[in-house]
């Protein structure tokens, strides 16, 4: 499947729970920012980030495993260093597909977490992408 093909079915078909995992208060980060483009599609937007605090309205976790409900696509916004350890979190939370942000490049990440059957998208931001499905 190309890359556009993922990206459309990640935004369209994967489910509308999205764990954003780095998603703070801070509103000059570009998390905050892509959570509201989300949430304006019709996401529920689910903060992950070791504050756990409540953003936009949506209470916060510390982890992905501390969210009790199920979550269709985890949004990673980490350092690319981080990140590979976010993409396993969302293999064993059940995820459908994990989405890493522009610059959130680990391709070892990559092949595991395809391997395990999501999908998966590297380096492209939703709210790119959403206007021009």
């Amino acid at each position: 499947m190309s890359d556009d093909a993922v990206v459309r079915k990640i935004l369209l078909d994967s489910g509308d729970t999205w764990a954003v995992v780095g998603l703070s208060n801070n509103t000059a980060r570009a998390a905050y920012g892509v959570a509201r483009v989300l949430q304006r599609a019709g996401k529920r937007v689910v903060p992950v980030h070791p504050k756990a605090e409540t953003v936009l309205g949506e209470t916060g976790y510390a982890s992905l495993a501390d969210i009790p409900f199920d979550v269709d696509v985890v949004d990673v916004f980490v350092n690319s260093s981080l990140a590979g350890a976010v993409a396993d979190e969302a293999v064993a939370k059940g995820a459908k597909a994990v989405w890493f942000q522009l610059d959130v490049i680990d391709h070892d990440a990559y092949a595991r977490t395809t391997a395990a059957g999501l999908d998966m998208v590297m380096d492209r931001c939703p709210a790119i992408e959403l206007p021009r499905l």
